[in-house]
């Protein structure tokens, strides 16, 4: 079938040898969440709380299991912590003047 245009040089990466080359690598994702949990205690934590959880969630694999890089984890904790403090302040039990934040 080489002959009829489906030459085997057209493609030089093999998708088995490589990743896809589409989308984020699990160390890039940990620390985008490091990054939004930090600033996400600063600012709009009730958004970047959960992007944090989120991003590392994904750079952990989805999985509790197994070797877990320690900046995804520390993202989904810091965002557990930033979404929290963001849901308790926005109810008003803690508000701005109240020595919480």
């Amino acid at each position: 079938m080489t002959g009829f245009g489906h030459g085997t040089r057209r493609y030089p990466r093999s998708r088995g040898r490589m990743g896809s080359g589409t989308g984020l690598d699990s160390a890039t994702l940990a620390i985008i969440g490091l990054v939004c949990a930090v600033a996400g205690f600063f600012a709009l934590g009730i958004v970047l709380g959960p992007a944090a959880i989120v991003c590392g969630w994904l750079a952990m694999g989805r999985t509790w299991a197994g070797p877990r890089p320690v900046p995804a984890l520390v993202a989904v904790v810091l965002g557990a912590i930033d979404t929290l403090l963001a849901v308790i302040w926005l109810a008003g039990a803690a508000g701005p003047g109240n020595g919480l934040l």
